[in-house]
Parts: C-alpha cells; sequence; structure tokens
C-alpha cells in the first residue's frame, strides 16, 4: 500500500510499490508535495505509463548494447553496421551518461558536432540508430519520453543520377584484369548490385531459359570472411531476364574461370570468395586506369542498366522489379528525370484528334 510517513523530522517519505511489486520511496520537504507525488505515481501504474525513477539510472551503452544484441531482424551487414555507428559515434558522447539524463538539446548539440566529421547521409544512419534506442527504452519504460525530437539534420542532398555512356562502360570493362571483366558486363547488363555479383552461382544462373535468380548476397561479417546473406531487403529477391550477350560473357568467364567454393563465379585465383574490399582496390584501379572521375561506383553500372531500360520504353513497375526496389516511388524518387518528357506526346495527341476533327469540318464547310 501507498503511505506518507514523517522521516527524520520535518521531512516526509512517500513510500509506494512498482508494478511489478518492488518496493520504492522519496522523500519530500512537504507532506502535500509527498501526497501529490503518490497520487501521480498510483494515476500511472493504472493507465500503463509508470517508468521506474531508478530504470532511467543505467547507462546509455549498457542499455544499448542490450537493444543492438537482441535485434533478430538485423541482417549480418546490418548487424555489423549498427555495432561500428554506435561504438565510433554514440558511446564517446553518451555511453557512459545516465540513459534518463540524456537531454533534447544534448542530442542537437551532438547532431552539430558530428556533422563537421560525417557526411550528412551518414550521420543520418547513425541518428536512426541513436532514434531506435531510445525508442526501445521507451516502450520498456526504461524512461517516460524519447529525447529525439524536433532534431534537425543536416540536409542530404541527393545527386541527380547521370547514366554513364556505353563507350565509357566499354572502356571501364577493357580496364578491369581478365578475372573480373565479366562482372562489367553482368552488372551494366542486369542491374546487379555489386554483393550480388560477387554472390552469384551458377546454380542460379539459367542459361536455358535466360534468366538470372538472385536471392542472396555476398556480405561481410565483422572481421570474418565473405559468406552468402540474405539481399538487401524483401524486393531485392527477384527474376531477371538473361540477355544474350551477358550469358555469352559469363560462359566464357566460366571457360576460363571455372566455377569456385559453392559454384561462385567470380572467385580469387585459390578459388575462394571475393572480398569486397579486395574488389574495391581493383575497381579504384580500373577506374583510375581508363580515366573515368576518381571515386566513380561500381553503383554506376546499376544505373546505366536502368537508363537503358527506361531508354527502350520499360514501365515504371518494370524497372522497379528488375532493380529489386522497394516500391515504384523509389524508383521514380532515383530515375524520373530519365522518362522522356510527356510535352511532346500531349501535343501530338491533342493535334492528332483536333486537328482531324478540323480538317473535317473544313471540308464539310467547303462542300456546303
Amino acid at each position: 500500500m501507498a503511505s506518507v510517513d514523517r522521516w527524520k523530522g520535518n521531512r516526509w517519505r512517500a513510500r509506494y510499490r512498482t508494478p511489478d511489486g518492488k518496493s520504492r520511496s522519496k522523500v519530500f520537504d512537504r507532506k502535500i508535495d509527498a501526497e501529490q507525488f503518490l497520487t501521480s505515481m498510483e494515476h500511472r501504474k493504472l493507465t500503463g505509463e509508470y517508468v521506474d525513477p531508478s530504470a532511467g539510472k543505467v547507462t546509455f551503452k549498457s542499455y544499448a548494447e542490450q537493444w543492438r544484441t537482441s535485434q533478430v531482424q538485423h541482417r549480418a551487414s546490418t548487424i555489423t553496421q549498427v555495432e561500428s555507428h554506435l561504438r565510433n559515434h554514440a558511446y564517446p558522447t553518451f555511453g557512459d551518461r545516465p540513459i534518463g539524463s540524456i537531454r533534447p538539446s544534448e542530442i542537437q548539440a551532438w547532431v552539430k558536432e558530428r556533422s563537421e566529421h560525417l557526411a550528412p547521409a551518414t550521420l543520418e544512419v547513425a541518428y536512426r540508430y541513436l532514434v531506435s534506442v531510445f525508442r526501445a527504452a521507451v516502450d520498456d519504460r526504461v524512461i517516460t519520453r524519447n529525447p529525439c525530437v524536433r532534431i534537425k539534420l543536416p540536409k542530404v542532398d541527393k545527386p541527380v543520377v547521370v547514366p554513364m555512356a556505353v563507350e565509357e562502360v566499354d572502356r571501364l570493362r577493357d580496364a578491369m584484369p581478365d578475372r573480373y571483366r565479366s562482372a562489367v558486363t553482368l552488372a551494366a547488363g542486369t542491374g546487379l548490385r555489386v554483393s550480388e555479383c560477387l554472390g552469384l552461382t551458377v546454380d542460379r544462373v539459367d542459361f536455358l531459359r535466360r534468366t538470372v535468380r538472385v536471392d542472396r548476397q555476398l556480405v561481410m561479417t565483422g572481421g570474418e570472411g565473405p559468406t552468402f546473406g540474405p539481399p538487401k531487403t524483401g524486393a531485392s529477391v527477384r527474376t531477371i531476364p538473361l540477355p544474350v550477350v551477358v550469358g555469352e560473357t559469363l560462359a566464357a568467364h566460366l571457360a576460363e574461370y571455372p566455377a569456385g567454393d559453392e559454384g561462385l563465379i567470380f572467385t580469387t585465383k585459390a578459388g575462394g570468395p571475393v572480398r569486397r574490399t579486395r574488389f574495391w582496390d581493383t575497381w579504384r584501379q580500373a577506374v583510375d586506369d581508363a580515366g573515368m572521375p576518381t571515386g566513380l561506383r561500381f553503383h554506376e553500372l546499376r544505373h546505366f542498366y536502368a537508363s537503358m531500360l527506361i531508354r527502350y520504353g520499360e514501365s515504371v513497375k518494370v524497372v522497379q522489379e528488375r532493380l529489386g526496389h522497394a516500391s515504384a516511388a523509389e524508383t521514380l524518387d532515383t530515375y524520373a528525370h530519365l522518362w522522356p518528357d510527356s510535352e511532346d506526346r500531349t501535343r501530338a495527341a491533342v493535334d492528332a484528334v483536333l486537328g482531324r476533327n478540323l480538317d473535317l469540318a473544313d471540308a464539310a464547310s467547303g462542300d456546303g
């Protein structure tokens, strides 16, 4: 039972029990304050809003680690990313702080400080994980409210996609070592991501029906070697048409470099999976040798594939499915500017209909 009694002279102690039966107390200078506190506690227990005041004393790092290790929905690559962002960006500032003591103004100050070291897109990811930790703490009734409210982040300027020319793709392919040259043709001709290319196995390529099945990718998990993992999203699981030029290129590649471990098409000289970091070194050298802009990403080949589909009249829905985007909105957000402008088609449609009607009217008037 909740009660208020005199405590050490002229002070008053409010005693109550938490919803799980633990005894708690708090001391006040005035009896009325103790009584109002008890009324508030009882109301919060009845409405399900009760938060144990001592719960917020746990450090941010302690709670965040508990949250991080319990996330069953995280993919292997995401697990590594979450750990890295928390360790490198959140823990140095908030790690030793009681989670209940962190205020919105401190979150905003952290964002400003981190913006001096991180690109806006990277900071947005780090902030998203911070929000997730605090949101979980609210759900667990460790804190009463999430301090990540009305926080302003640096604007992320998404660059407009400018697809490479066919000649540029050819130069990049020719600049790649023989062992990885066909990866350029594969990405440019199917839109596969780099991890999907490196994780592609022979059994996922149907040379007879001319299709490629994408249902996994090669991922890195911490300090371990590359392993198979699920695609980026559920929508990334897809079957893609295999163009003749890509099929012939892959067949020639396999004749020269037989499939390695677990049927991998692209392998190291020892026949093992290719680490993405090692592939990046190879790619950057090829970009330099081809005279292309420094920093050009392998992902540009995916943009090239999308631009080809759009150029030859494929719908938004088809492009979405080929690329494995979660929604048509994602596709339009990236490539809307590449679809032909409809103004000319509108003019042609009106002229074809109204122009014909005017011609008929003129003819009828002349006959009269």
